[in-house]
């Protein structure tokens, strides 16, 4: 049995239906469903069983959870890099992954984390994904800090000898949509072109960077699900993994793709920047996935443009989700 945490959320069902799609079904899948609309996630996947996460917690420390799993994607989260109740990130981010990680080394089970690319901050010490420079990291938000921390203790504690964390960059694609403001900024464009035909952009405050040249690591979902599984398969890999393309594009090149993918013409519209987000805004992103190449994973990853293609025309448009 393979158990996806968070597996009705985004990456987590795109894992489940990767796998489905490799004749993989003996899955349980844990997660909290409550009031959104991610159980339509959930729809087209085939698995084993369903548990709500808080019973599974509570199941982990009681110690009556007796599974056979062969390995553990742990991708359930608060994702949230707005939420504010720090308490909150800490029990839900840093103590559950904890419980669950202990639990797996004591199974002598395979244990595959997500941890985050908001843990490099500002960017300013640059996107290594260096076990080393864990504690040199300064994230912009406790979200960040909270998957810092999981990092830190992963590393102390020996675990990152024989698990792996994973550092998503700016993932986006089908199964999103239910994110509210922390989906992509693909769908919101799409939603803006279909709506009014236009683009809304920030404006750029730094000198370096011309409004909407901000730019980002951008990668599709299939992609990051293909990176993702080559650590089930290759468990002679182990540490800390960017995830992430290797190569920054703009958010002028994010709309301009969508507005091609749709048949529109370009039109892109520069807001002011909401105070609250100056200060904490990252002009630059770009995962080095050097490491991530040198463990095996030689897989090219799809062009911003084509991905964009793929996700409008044989999902945005459609209504369509992934799955078998």
């Amino acid at each position: 049995m393979i158990i996806v945490t968070g597996g009705a959320g985004f990456i987590g069902s795109a894992l489940v239906a990767q796998l489905n799609k490799q004749g993989v079904t003996d899955i349980l899948i844990v997660d909290r469903l409550q009031s959104d609309e991610k159980w339509k996630n959930l729809r087209k996947l085939a698995y084993a069983d369903y548990i709500e996460a808080d019973d599974f917690f509570n199941m982990l420390t009681a110690g009556d959870l007796d599974l056979p799993a062969e390995a553990v994607l742990h991708m359930g989260a608060c994702s949230d890099t707005t939420e504010r109740d720090c308490t909150y990130l800490v029990r839900n981010n840093y103590e559950y992954t904890k419980v669950l990680a202990n639990w797996a080394v004591e199974q002598d089970t395979r244990f595959i984390y997500a941890s985050s690319a908001a843990t490099y901050g500002d960017g300013s010490l640059g996107f290594d994904d260096n076990e080393d420079d864990i504690d040199k990291l300064i994230p912009l938000n406790m979200y960040g800090y909270s998957k810092q921390m999981f990092d830190l203790w992963a590393r102390n504690t020996g675990l990152l000898e024989k698990a792996v964390g994973l550092k998503f960059f700016n993932v986006f694609g089908p199964n999103e949509y239910h994110k509210a403001n922390m989906r992509s900024f693909v769908i919101t464009a799409f939603e803006q072109i279909n709506d009014a035909g236009k683009v809304k952009l920030f404006k750029s405050d730094h000198p370096d960077y011309g409004h909407g040249e901000q730019v980002r690591d951008f990668l599709y979902v299939k992609d990051c699900v293909d990176m993702t599984l080559f650590f089930l398969e290759n468990k002679q890999a182990s540490g800390i993994f960017n995830l992430g393309t290797g190569v920054a594009r703009t958010w002028n090149d994010l709309a301009k793709a969508t507005f091609a993918a749709m048949g529109k013409d370009e039109n892109i519209e520069y807001i002011d920047m909401p105070e609250k987000l100056k200060g904490k805004y990252q002009y630059f992103t770009q995962a080095d996935i050097t490491k991530l190449r040198n463990a095996g994973c030689k897989g090219e990853t799809t062009s911003l443009e084509d991905s964009i293609k793929d996700y409008v025309q044989n999902y945005l448009q459609k209504e369509e989700y992934l799955g078998a």
